[in-house]
């Protein structure tokens, strides 16, 4: 979910009845040191944890410790992916320096544990937006390219179509320059290759223009949606970003987002989200829709129309620029919230919409809403998952922390796999490793050919994680 437009929320519920500088190489030894992720499950056990301020921190940590090496930035992946047990993890959040900005070429370069959030207090200033990224601005660029993320832009795919060079620390120390010129298939195995092949310390990034953008809404039968994106906003020039909200607990009807750009004079004065902002209301508002009862009747009646009210005219870089603090709930011990995603062909749309709702309402699944969005074929990753036009089906979902429910999470995101495995698709890997060994072979056929890549580039496998332990 977008952070809350809290006024026009506040005044519904109302209605309702209803309330930059390089640190120095920092380093710890602590025998079970724990790294977690954002939603507390499945922290990892390192041996110990190095926070390098430069390339030449990064190199020197890695020829100094002799064993496993794993990667992590802003934590969000959810199943291991930034931390090996008993092996040495590199904490990426102190390297966020800005290397250069070319304004007049619309091209940047940054250390890669800097925030989208501080990149863009750089490129605002100058009428510059990040190309690709994701909905919310917390992630670092370097974990981004791991995983080879996507967002809400029209026609754009992941963020590798944007990413002009990668500066790359191997297993070995020595330190690589990739791109699709130098070293391809380095550059092409290190989008969505989780760390598997080295450290990137540097990212250099294509940028686009920071314009005004207006929403318009429109309720769209499932059957009809395809069509309706085709028309409607793959083929308008203007289009700028686009998602389509399927709600629970039917998931019958697609709410189609669309942000395009306007003259018009902006509605929302702050040219990015402020930062540091209290989002209480945002989380009271998760937390009735997922514990009252007729929560899926709230969000229905009373949350989406006041979310969605109007014509807002945004700078873009306010819309890119939204805070996963709204998102945080006020504990995750007893239950915490996660995402998942699929991705299938265009052609199999309402098939596979229905054959997922009827999955999630077979086993119960307390899911708050799917985002749908679109992505073309992916010619650089060779981990890629959109190997042809996809839509893609973004789970955000409330589970609890026990291990019964760990396990019944499992069970249905099984389910799910075989069902996008079944239409031609694939699922996306920075979430819960529930897939089976079968599971990940067919949805990432590619897979030997990213074993090759890794073993002319790390013959030794030291570049790994929980992840790479368990599917490579």
């Amino acid at each position: 979910m977008k952070g809350l437009r809290r006024r026009e929320l506040l005044g519904a519920l109302a209605a309702a009845g209803l309330v930059g500088a390089a640190a120095p190489l920092r380093a710890h030894s602590a025998p079970g040191a724990l790294i977690e992720n954002v939603t507390r499950l499945y922290p990892v056990r390192v041996s110990r944890v190095v926070v390098p301020g430069s390339v030449q921190d990064v190199v020197q940590a890695v020829q100094n410790w002799p064993g496993a090496v794993a990667v992590g930035g802003g934590r969000y992946s959810m199943g291991g992916q930034v931390g090996v047990e008993g092996g040495l993890h590199i904490d990426m959040r102190s390297m966020k320096g800005l290397v250069w900005l070319d304004t007049t070429g619309r091209k940047v370069r940054v250390q890669a544990g800097m925030r989208w959030r501080d990149l863009q207090d750089h490129l605002d200033p100058h009428d510059l937006a990040v190309r690709t990224m994701q909905s919310y601005s917390n992630f670092t660029v370097g974990g981004s390219v791991s995983v080879n993320v996507h967002g809400r832009y029209v026609g754009h795919g992941p963020i590798g179509a944007s990413v002009r060079a990668l500066q790359i620390v191997l297993a070995s120390g020595g330190v690589r320059e990739a791109s699709r010129q130098q070293h391809p298939d380095l550059f092409r195995a290190a989008l969505g290759g989780y760390g598997g092949l080295g450290v990137i310390t540097e990212v250099e990034l294509d940028l686009d223009a920071n314009t005004a953008l207006e929403r318009a809404v429109a309720h769209v039968a499932l059957d009809d949606y395809p069509g309706f994106f085709a028309a409607k906003v793959a083929a308008n020039a203007q289009a700028v970003m686009h998602n389509a909200d399927l709600l629970p607990p039917s998931f019958d009807r697609a709410t189609a987002v669309t942000w395009t750009r306007t003259d018009k004079p902006v509605t929302v004065p702050e040219r990015l989200v402020p930062r540091g902002q209290r989002y209480d209301l945002d989380k009271s508002v998760i937390w009735a829709m997922t514990e009252l009862p007729g929560g899926h009747q709230l969000q229905h009646k009373v949350v989406r129309p006041a979310l969605l009210r109007g014509h807002p005219v945004v700078w873009r870089n306010h819309e890119a620029s939204l805070d996963a603090a709204s998102l945080e709930p006020a504990s995750r011990a007893q239950s915490t919230y996660v995402l998942q995603e699929y991705f299938v062909p265009v052609a199999r749309f309402a098939a596979f919409t229905r054959g997922l709702a009827h999955i999630l309402q077979q086993h119960g699944a307390q899911v708050l809403n799917i985002s749908v969005r679109h992505a073309p074929p992916d010619p650089d990753a060779v981990m890629a998952w959109a190997r042809e036009e996809v839509f893609s089906w973004v789970l955000y979902y409330k589970q609890g922390t026990s291990p019964e429910a760990r396990t019944a999470v499992g069970l249905w995101t099984r389910a799910l796999i075989d069902l996008a495995l079944q239409h031609g698709g694939t699922y996306y890997l920075p979430y819960q490793r529930h897939a089976t060994q079968a599971q990940f072979a067919a949805a990432y056929p590619q897979a030997d050919r990213f074993r090759a890549t890794k073993a002319a580039w790390d013959p030794e496998g030291r570049m790994t994680n929980m992840l790479w332990k368990q599917y490579l």
